[in-house]
């Protein structure tokens, strides 16, 4: 079923944006990263947290990490992951498939701006398996997102 809304979101608001189904899981960073033949940061994660009573969705690049004291200082409370139940409920995509394209239910969209580092990133298309190809900024006006910078990259190697 959610494959299908999400199908049907495209169809209508991005016709020429298809979904890749690798046949393989792409439900963690690392998985998704190796299926799609890319590195981690252009897998592009939706995070589902809750900050003071209201739920909303972070997209952002896949190596990044959500840095609490940046969420707080954006959004004027502490975040908290949603629970697998409370996420599949909310969006209608089981976890490793989570993406903010064909939600059940309306849901605030903040793009990390971590995103920019990459000319194109794949975020999940509603299953476990299938995934999106498109620009940073292109996802971000296809959900109607607002930038934000809420997460940390994290250390170089030295």
């Amino acid at each position: 079923m959610s494959l299908d809304s999400v199908r049907a979101f495209l169809r209508e608001k991005a016709p020429d944006v298809g979904i890749i189904d690798q046949g393989a899981s792409t439900a963690t960073v690392n998985e998704a990263a190796l299926a799609l033949g890319v590195e981690p940061g252009q897998i592009a994660k939706t995070l589902s947290i809750r900050v003071n009573d209201e739920a909303i969705l972070i997209v952002a690049r896949g190596d990044a990490r959500l840095d609490n004291r940046k969420t707080k200082a954006a959004f004027g409370g502490r975040p908290r992951m949603l629970g697998a139940e409370d996420v599949e409920a909310l969006t209608g995509h089981p976890v490793g498939g989570v993406c903010p394209f064909g939600l059940a239910t309306p849901l605030p969209i903040y793009c990390d701006v971590s995103l920019k580092d990459f000319a194109e990133v794949y975020p999940a298309a509603g299953s476990r398996t299938s995934s999106v190809r498109l620009t940073p900024d292109r996802l971000a006006a296809l959900v109607d997102a607002r930038w934000t910078d809420v997460c940390s990259l994290p250390a170089l190697p030295e």
